[in-house]
């Protein structure tokens, strides 16, 4: 019997800085090479705001002030027989940049700042361009 495969709550920002949004292009094996928002795993007793502003820290060395939520996806994989492997929720965050410069890490093969209106010429995560144009609006409106 396969063991039960739970959702996995986790986090990630959309941080702005002079109209432009923050990727960081990921390194491991599950989406390597593609870009997407810094983020990852809620710890147990963390806020999610203060779970996105920790991840952005971890996983690109930039200081961000979190506006608030911009959205939710489903991230779900299945193997080649149609079982579940991974399934993560994942809360987004509009953010502002406060400090540091972006910086690549373990888990980030590059970072860059992107014009939020021509991200669908970049390889990308799944659902990431919505999620960037609510956050956008929401630092817009800030």
């Amino acid at each position: 019997m396969r063991p039960t495969i739970r959702p996995v709550l986790a986090v990630s920002a959309a941080v702005f800085r002079d109209g432009k949004v923050l990727l960081a292009q990921r390194g491991a094996k599950l989406g390597r090479g593609l870009w997407t928002l810094p983020g990852g795993r809620v710890e147990p007793g963390e806020a999610l705001a203060d779970a996105a502003a920790r991840e952005v820290m971890e996983e690109v060395g930039v200081a961000c002030a979190i506006i608030g939520v911009a959205g939710a996806l489903d991230i779900i994989h299945r193997d080649a027989d149609g079982n579940l492997t991974t399934h993560f929720v994942v809360v987004c965050h509009a953010a502002e940049w406060r400090a540091g410069e972006a910086a690549i890490g373990p888990e980030a093969q590059a970072v860059g700042w992107f014009d939020p209106d021509t991200l669908t010429q970049e390889p990308m995560t799944e659902g990431l361009a919505g999620m960037v144009a609510a956050a956008a609006r929401m630092s817009r409106e800030s």
